[in-house]
C-alpha cells in the first residue's frame, strides 16, 4: 500500500507540474484546427522543392498529432499531390512536438529544453525530406481531390457558421476528440513517470543510463517501437532525468518515441515504398543521436553557469499552487468524462 500511494504522489506532482499547460495547450489546439483548412496545406506542400520541405516541417510543429494519428493526414497529403519529402518531412515534425506538448515540455524541462526539442523536431524533418527529395522525386497523385468537408457538419457545400457554432466546435475537438486520442496515453505516461521517481534508484541510471552514446542508444532502442504521444513521452523522460539521465539521452527518446512507432512503419512502407522507410528511420536515428549529443554539450554549458534555462533548475524552482491543482482536477475530471460520459449517460437515462 505504501508503494501505491508512494506511485501515485509522484504521478500527481507530475500532473500538477503539466496540467495547467496541458489544458491551455488542449484548447489552443482546438482553435488550430477550426482556422486551419486542408486546402490551404496541401497547396502550399504540393512541389517536389526544398521549400515545400521545410513548410511541411513548420505546418507540422504546432499541430496536435500524435504518431497514429498523424497518419491519415499525411496520407491525405499524399493524395492531394504533396511530394514525398514533404510527407516525411511532416511525418517527423508533427508528432515529436504539437502546441500543447510544445507547453507541457516547458512545465517539465524548462525553456531550454523546450526550444532545442523545437529545433530538433524540425531540423530532424527537413533533413528526412531533403534527403528524399535528391534520391526520389515525388509523384503527383493521379487521385482527383475530394471536395473540403467543414469541419463542424461534414458538409461539401459552402456555408457559415455562427461565432457559437465555432466556439462548440473548438471545445468539442480540444477536451474530446483530441482528449481521446491523446487522455489514455497521457494517463499511463504519468504513471510510468511516477513508477520511475519512486521505484528506480539513482545508482542504476547512473551506473547504466546516465550519460553517453550508450544511453542514447539505449532510449533509441525503447523508443523506436513503441507507441507514446509526444506529451505522455515527458513525464517518463523528465522522471529519467531527475534520476540523474543526460538530457541528451532524453531528448533522443523524445524525438524517437513519438516520431516512430511499428504502425506508421508499416504504413510508410506500404504507400511510399522501403526506400522511404529506410529514409524515415535513418533520419530519425542519425539526427536524434546527433542533436543529443550537441544538446548534452549546451546544456552542461548553462548548468555550469547556472542559467535559469537549465533543466535541473528548472526542475529545482517548480513547485505545487492552487493552480497546478485546480488544473489537475479539471483535467482528470474531463478524461473521466470523454471516456465515461457515454456509458454515464446511458445509467443516467436508463435509472433517474
Amino acid at each position: 500500500m505504501n508503494s501505491i500511494l508512494g506511485v501515485l504522489r509522484e504521478a500527481y506532482l507530475l500532473l500538477n507540474q503539466m496540467s495547467p499547460y496541458l489544458l491551455f495547450g488542449f484548447l489552443f489546439a482546438g482553435i488550430l484546427h477550426i482556422i486551419i483548412k486542408p486546402d490551404m496545406v496541401s497547396r502550399h506542400l504540393g512541389r517536389n522543392t526544398t521549400l515545400s520541405v521545410i513548410k511541411a516541417s513548420l505546418f507540422g510543429i504546432p499541430l496536435p498529432l500524435c504518431s497514429c494519428s498523424v497518419v491519415p493526414a499525411a496520407m491525405s497529403l499524399r493524395k492531394e499531390g504533396a511530394s514525398q519529402g514533404a510527407v516525411l518531412s511532416f511525418f517527423i515534425a508533427t508528432p515529436t512536438t504539437g502546441v500543447d506538448s510544445i507547453l507541457a515540455t516547458y512545465s517539465l524541462l524548462g525553456g531550454l529544453f523546450t526550444i532545442y526539442r523545437i529545433i530538433a523536431s524540425f531540423l530532424t524533418g527537413v533533413i528526412a525530406g531533403l534527403i528524399s527529395n535528391l534520391l526520389k522525386k515525388g509523384q503527383p497523385s493521379s487521385i482527383k481531390n475530394e471536395p473540403d468537408r467543414c469541419k463542424h457538419c461534414g458538409s461539401g457545400e459552402e456555408h457559415v457558421h455562427s461565432i457559437l457554432d465555432k466556439i462548440k466546435g473548438v471545445f468539442t475537438y480540444a477536451f474530446g476528440d483530441l482528449l481521446r486520442d491523446s487522455g489514455t496515453a497521457l494517463v499511463v505516461g504519468i504513471l510510468i513517470g511516477g513508477v520511475i521517481a519512486y521505484f528506480v534508484p539513482e545508482s542504476f541510471i547512473e551506473a547504466y543510463m546516465g550519460s553517453g552514446l550508450k544511453a542514447m542508444i539505449i532510449m533509441l532502442l525503447v523508443g523506436i517501437p513503441m507507441y507514446v504521444c509526444a506529451t505522455a513521452s515527458i513525464p517518463i523522460a523528465a522522471a529519467l532525468m531527475l534520476k540523474g539521465m543526460a538530457p541528451g539521452a532524453a531528448l533522443v527518446f523524445l524525438i524517437a518515441g513519438p516520431a516512430t512507432n511499428i504502425v506508421t512503419m508499416m504504413v510508410v512502407k506500404k504507400n511510399m515504398g522501403t526506400q522511404a522507410l529506410v529514409i524515415y528511420l535513418s533520419s530519425i536515428i542519425v539526427s536524434s543521436l546527433a542533436l543529443g549529443a550537441l544538446f548534452d554539450v549546451i546544456s552542461g554549458y548553462f548548468y555550469k553557469t547556472g542559467s535559469a534555462f537549465s533543466v535541473l533548475a528548472h526542475h529545482q524552482k517548480a513547485g505545487i499552487g492552487w493552480m497546478g491543482n485546480a488544473a489537475s482536477i479539471v483535467l482528470m475530471a474531463l478524461v473521466i468524462y470523454t471516456f465515461g460520459g457515454a456509458k454515464l449517460r446511458r445509467l443516467w437515462r436508463r435509472y433517474m
